[in-house]
């Protein structure tokens, strides 16, 4: 029984076919267990030949349909998936990547839950760090999941679920088509799984920029296209609080872009106007307005702008918003049971440098009045809810691997009075680092890993560095973790002082490497080192080159 086919639309892939295929045909799940379906929309640089070939060097485990160009990827993917024979389809893009075991790992997830969709974890160079994979959940839905943050294609859907409810894509030159498809698909789906932890899927970016999501259309164009996104979660929910949380996303994300830092200060003129026109269009013909009033304070502030056509409002609100940073202190750093307590406290600045404020006045909270001085519209701007969408995380980046983790966090948003009836809005408390557990259940693996904090306050998203207290205290030494055991080195990394976990290779725990890898992580230390390894002897030098490298390449 073939439990999963793969379906890749390709068009001109040239040599990225060669580079996709691969992780394809190397599934661990076994070879009779599924299928690889490529669907050529028509390609004239040879791609189909490459294909036919690669058909004929595995017969039965991969199939190629040819077809006319259809001019987009919606026509072949649909092609695929009706000829896809798998329980499970699995969509690929031709220039993206598969974990070795992603399918075996989704498939087994999938039967267990009895999933309509399982989403796996993305990374590459495509990928930011998503909440969405910060832990593993067996079953949920777009209800009681941030599904909606998550509307790539690149996920494994239950072929029946899709052919029962003639869940498609939109075919031709249709923009946003993914989001089309999965509006389509999580307003319906009984259950959806999430598999974090280790990457499935390798979102790539390619030199040639070539991805479909960068080609250039129109505004009209492209929110006629977010129009449909709408009306799929509207076909599929009731009018109420559930289609309006559905609803935020592509307002906030999507229609209120144009009219945002950095998009609104890049515009000038017409096409400024052009966009602002199009999209407030579809703010008062598309949306509730309760999918307005469920906003925090500042995208509460903007949606109202728009919707009220205050353009010059909202160009200056974004001049004064872009240079609101976010400010991190570390107020602690321990060391229990070989792991690692940071406790952090983030809030934001305006641009002067003084902390973001709430005003009472009256028995109501208002928006901070010296940056919304003289903006028409915002004035004495009403924050009922400070705390709505408020949240903190520590994130931890794997930048050789472009991998995020997200270590167990116990932050709490919260209004901290400054005086005067002037309070803060922040986020405070301790993430545990467990660097033998949080890459997956297993340790960190060697090299350098950054430490960032991340919080959305007042409907303002920043993420920040963890830097250097300026009480300069001194930091943690080196110890060892983790099974095989290995040297775990809390430091602060050139050239902006960002705290830095930097895992040395198993095994390799004795003094020496001690003093190897607190001298590969301290400029100052390898400089003087390579000094005085130049002046040994040829042989003792030759003798020591592979530990300098071992520990180069762990502080990377």
């Amino acid at each position: 029984m073939i439990k999963v086919s793969i379906v890749v639309p390709v068009y001109n892939a040239g040599p990225y076919l060669e580079r996709c295929a691969p992780s394809l045909l190397g599934q661990t799940i076994g070879r009779d267990a599924y299928e690889i379906v490529y669907v050529d929309d028509g390609s004239t640089d040879g791609s189909a030949a490459r294909l036919d070939a690669l058909a004929a060097r595995h017969p039965g485990r991969v199939r190629v349909v040819h077809q006319e160009n259809s001019g987009w990827p919606g026509r072949p993917r649909n092609v695929g998936v009706r000829a896809a024979r798998g329980e499970y389809v699995q969509f690929v893009d031709q220039d993206d990547e598969l974990a070795p075991d992603a399918l075996e790992r989704l498939h087994r997830f999938a039967v267990r839950n009895r999933s309509d969709i399982v989403l796996g974890k993305v990374a590459g160079t495509m990928a930011g760090p998503s909440n969405v994979f910060k832990r593993t959940v067996d079953r949920c839905t777009a209800a009681d999941a941030p599904l909606f943050e998550s509307l790539t294609p690149h996920k494994m859907f239950r072929r029946d679920f899709l052919l029962t409810h003639g869940i498609t894509f939109p075919e031709g030159r249709v923009r946003l088509e993914d989001q089309i498809f999965m509006a389509r698909a999580y307003v319906r789906a009984e259950t959806v799984s999430i598999l974090a932890g280790r990457p499935c899927y390798l979102w790539n970016r390619r030199a040639d920029g070539g991805n479909t999501s960068s080609r250039a259309t129109s505004p009209e164009t492209y929110y006629g296209h977010l129009r449909t996104v709408v009306e799929e979660i509207k076909n599929g929910t009731e009018p109420g609080p559930l289609q309006n949380h559905l609803l935020r996303r592509s307002y906030r994300v999507e229609l209120l872009r144009p009219v945002t830092e950095p998009r609104v200060l890049q515009r000038t003129g017409p096409a400024l106007e052009r966009y602002f026109t199009t999209v407030r269009d579809l703010a008062l013909d598309a949306y509730p307005p309760g999918v307005r009033d469920g906003f925090p304070a500042l995208t509460r502030l903007r949606a109202t702008l728009l919707e009220e056509g205050r353009l010059d409002s909202l160009v200056e609100l974004a001049r004064r918003t872009r240079r609101i940073t976010p400010h991190v202190t570390l107020d602690d750093v321990r060391r229990r049971n070989g792991r690692l307590l940071l406790t952090t406290t983030t809030s934001l600045l305006r641009p002067d440098g003084e902390p973001l404020t709430l005003h009472e006045r009256y028995g109501r909270l208002l928006l901070d009045p010296d940056l919304l001085d003289g903006i028409k519209g915002a004035e004495n701007w009403e924050v009922p809810h400070p705390l709505a969408y408020a949240y903190g995380e520590l994130l931890v980046q794997d930048t050789d691997r472009d991998q995020w983790w997200f270590p167990e966090a116990d932050l709490t948003p919260r209004t901290r009075p400054l005086g005067a009836g002037r309070h803060q809005v922040v986020v405070s408390g301790t993430t545990v680092i467990d660097p033998a557990t949080l890459a997956d259940g297993t340790a960190l693996p060697p090299g350098a890993h950054l430490v960032w904090a991340s919080a959305q306050l007042l409907g303002i998203g920043r993420r920040a560095r963890i830097t250097r207290p300026a009480t300069d205290r001194p930091f943690l030494p080196a110890t060892r973790v983790a099974t095989p055991p290995r040297l775990l080195l809390p430091t602060w990394t050139a050239p902006h002082g960002q705290l830095t976990l930097t895992v040395g290779p198993p095994d390799h725990t004795s003094p020496l490497d001690h003093v190897l890898l607190h001298t590969a992580t301290s400029p100052h230390l390898r400089r003087r080192a390579r000094t005085f390894v130049k002046r040994l002897p040829p042989p003792v030098r030759s003798r020591m080159a592979p530990f300098a490298r071992r520990f180069t390449r762990s502080s990377r």
